[in-house]
Order: C-alpha cells, then sequence, then structure tokens
C-alpha cells in the first residue's frame, strides 16, 4: 500500500458520522414504540390479558380469513408502527418541551381514550368500553400508558439534548 492509500484510509477512519438529525430520531422512536408496544400487545392477546389483538386495525378493511392468524397480527403490528410515527410527530409538535414522565403518561391515556372513544365506530368489532371486559380495558390502558412515556420520554430527552447541542455550538463559535 503506498502512502497515499493509507492516508486516504487513516483520513476515512478519523471522519465521525453525522449524527441522527432530531426529525429522523422521531420517526425511528415512533416506529419502533408501535412495534414494540403493539408486539407487546400481541403477547398480551395470546395469553389472554384482553381480547383485542393488534390486527383490530385490519379487520374493518382487509378481506379474506388471513387477517385473523399470525400473518395479519405482524401486518397490523407493522402498520401500527407506521401509524405510531404520525403519533411521535404529534408528541413532537405539541409536547416536546415538557420533561419527565408525566406528559408522556396524560399522552397515552389521551392516546387510549381517543382510539376506544372517538375512533370506536372505525372498528366494527370493536365493543363500547362499557363492553369491555376488565382485563382488556386495564391491560390495554397499561399498554398506552407505557407507550405514551416511551414516546414522550424518549422525543423530550432528544429534544433537550439537541438544545443543549445547539447552545453549546454557538457558545463554542
Amino acid at each position: 500500500m503506498d502512502q497515499g492509500q493509507s492516508k486516504n484510509l487513516q483520513l476515512e477512519q478519523n471522519q465521525k458520522e453525522k449524527p441522527m438529525s432530531l426529525i429522523m430520531k422521531v420517526v425511528v422512536t415512533g416506529f419502533f414504540g408501535g412495534v414494540f408496544w403493539s408486539l407487546l400487545g400481541y403477547f398480551a392477546y395470546t395469553f389472554h390479558f384482553t381480547e383485542l389483538s393488534p390486527n383490530m386495525i385490519l379487520l374493518s378493511w382487509a378481506a379474506g380469513d388471513w387477517k385473523y392468524g399470525r400473518l395479519g397480527n405482524f401486518l397490523a403490528i407493522f402498520l401500527i408502527g407506521i401509524l405510531s410515527i404520525l403519533a411521535a410527530f404529534v408528541y413532537y409538535a405539541f409536547f416536546r418541551k415538557m420533561e419527565g414522565i408525566w406528559p408522556g403518561l396524560v399522552y397515552g391515556l389521551a392516546l387510549w381514550a381517543f382510539i376506544f372513544f372517538v375512533l370506536n365506530p372505525l372498528f366494527p368489532n370493536l365493543q363500547p368500553v362499557a363492553k369491555l371486559n376488565r382485563d382488556t380495558v386495564i391491560t390495554t390502558i397499561c399498554l398506552y400508558i407505557l407507550y405514551g412515556v416511551f414516546i414522550g420520554y424518549s422525543i423530550s430527552f432528544e429534544a433537550a439534548e439537541h438544545e443543549r447541542q445547539k447552545q453549546s455550538a454557538a457558545i463554542n463559535e
């Protein structure tokens, strides 16, 4: 290897990776949060903690029996991950400056109420909350609270870190 090639390799090794943008972190957090917590919801359904499975979002518009099996649930988990990006952006837009666990907890409860009360007519197989069994209500509320805390805490932390880095860069200039 000649000196030019070894110098190029050294330069490549010394280059720092460009950090992920805050918006991209919101996308990743939203997708991961949606997939992780809906996968946990699927396990809760499998072990009979809840009578609702993630495929609930497919039942009103997808044709065929495939939506009732594992394929339907895993596709629904992926779709929930995609929809969760939207929920993460809502949190980012309105609540990113709120720190701590409580804003995320309230956000999770608000999402649960929005889905189970406001969007209930979009899901024909979803009974009204008053007709759901107590285990289902408690399990889904807990999952939504945990999801909200995850989204809220992650986004608030990343937004605060981004602000600190901007202020540090401004001071160093």
